[in-house]
């Protein structure tokens, strides 16, 4: 199976097996063995729903050591415009600045710096007549990874063009190496608002290697940078280190709505948080929905303002990035955006190779024996009382059916199943207990955890 990055990883000395994760989770990714959370690495999506729904915070985003920033001569930082958005308003972009090239950094950018070459592409490819519509936006890696695993039939509509990150990205070792830095001594870190980008730029979808050397935690720098700009430690900067002007709807971009803003022809539409996005791939792929050009679907609720890594309040930071865009022009000059000089460059080294499913409910390689297996779900499922309540420990009884049609589960772990057979003297209490144990552990079984209780 390809090696597949996953930027969420568990705490399992703090996690509690409360199964919250297990029932929040798109793609039914998490199963409940022994009392702890499972992982599928085929099936998880980095979405970062479990992440936010732990109680325990057992949950935790696997990130790059920020003072790797240091192994390269020319560290450079690209940043979502969110990011400073993030701050209250009283604090300055040119203080925030300030404070990054404190840390070390040679130069600053905004990743949607890309995003006024990236806009004509787009319509472009909805004007033309040929493409499969509707196209599928490919800005956001969970969405990507997520018609990948639940909805594969789609992933000929998403839109083989790299985002702006990877762009951005290209643009910078160009620039600095045309003026004369070495590319071994340019390291390009990300700032990510989400545990996706570090998982898509670990092992990303479309192509061999990611254009960035290293992701940083947003939530991470936005306190590091805070605490120096509170201390006052760092050197106000006059010249010209500011963020270089984005165009309003670059500013945009990142907020739901934002790529739609952009498309000057037909009906578009712009969906978030994963699971009405999951509903959503749900109606297309069963052809419910017709006439659509455009689908600009992101994970996070208000996009990535609303990204589990963001330090402040996702409305506010997306009532932030409006107020900067009223204060910008619609479009920006070549001598505004540097990028814009280097258009057909960036058009040259766009393209994402090809992106293939990973189906989640494949069951087998050899069709005939998936179909036999399919079938056999079918009527497991059937059986089963379809009620979802996960003592099974999956979070849905489809799930504990496939589960056991590939030997990875017992279907007397349903618990209604267990009461038929105890009814019928087919199983013991104590069986039904054992099996219980399996999935959540000694622990939450064992008979003196409730001694305080009066049940007389």
């Amino acid at each position: 199976m390809e090696y597949i990055h996953h930027a969420l990883k568990i705490k399992y000395d703090l996690c509690v097996g409360c199964s919250n994760c297990t029932s929040i989770c798109p793609t039914c990714s998490i199963h409940v063995e022994n009392g702890r959370p499972i992982l599928d690495p085929n099936r998880c999506i980095d979405c970062g729903m479990c992440y936010q729904t732990c109680p325990m915070n057992a949950i935790y985003i696997d990130q790059d050591d920020f003072d790797t920033i240091y192994n390269y001569k020319c560290p450079v930082l690209l940043v979502p415009s969110i990011f400073s958005a993030q701050f209250p308003e009283k604090v300055s972009q040119r203080a925030i600045l300030s404070a990054i090239y404190h840390l070390g950094f040679r130069y600053v950018y905004e990743v949607e710096k890309s995003v006024d070459v990236l806009k004509e592409v787009i319509n472009e490819k909805v004007k033309d007549c040929d493409a499969e519509k509707p196209i599928i936006s490919s800005f956001c890696p969970a969405i990507v990874r997520l018609i990948q695993v639940k909805y594969p039939s789609l992933v000929g509509n998403l839109l083989l063009t790299k985002p702006p990150l990877d762009m951005t990205a290209i643009y910078i070792r160009e620039v600095l190496t045309e003026h004369g830095i070495a590319p071994a001594d340019i390291g390009i870190f990300y700032v990510s608002p989400c545990a996706a980008k570090i998982a898509a730029i670990k092992s990303p979808v479309g192509e061999e290697k990611s254009n960035i050397d290293g992701v940083i935690n947003m939530n991470y720098l936005y306190n590091k940078v805070f605490r120096i700009i509170k201390q006052g430690v760092y050197t106000l900067r006059e010249d010209e280190f500011d963020f270089h002007p984005l165009s309003k709807n670059s500013i945009l971009w990142s907020l739901t709505g934002g790529e739609i803003k952009d498309i000057v022809v037909g009906r578009n539409l712009a969906i978030d948080e994963v699971h009405n996005v999951s509903d959503f791939l749900e109606k297309l792929e069963n052809e419910d929905l017709d006439g659509i050009d455009f689908l600009e679907l992101r994970a996070c609720d208000e996009s990535c303002a609303g990204g589990i890594l963001c330090a402040g309040n996702r409305f506010l930071v997306a009532e932030r990035q409006k107020k900067r865009a009223k204060q910008r022009p619609k479009t920006v000059t070549p001598s505004e955006n540097n990028i814009l000089n280097y258009k057909e460059f960036l058009r040259e080294n766009m393209s994402l190779g090809e992106v293939k499913p990973r189906s989640m409910d494949k069951l087998d390689d050899n069709i005939s024996v998936a179909m036999r297996k399919m079938k056999k779900v079918f009527e497991i499922t059937n059986d089963l009382p379809k009620v979802d309540c996960r003592i099974c420990g999956y979070q849905t009884c489809k799930a504990l059916a496939e589960a056991v049609v590939n030997n990875q589960a017992d279907i007397r772990q349903c618990f209604f199943v267990q009461r038929i057979l105890e009814q019928t003297d087919k199983l013991t209490t104590m069986e039904a207990l054992k099996l219980t144990k399996k999935v959540w552990g000694e622990v939450k079984l064992d008979k003196d955890s409730i001694k305080h209780l009066d049940l007389e």
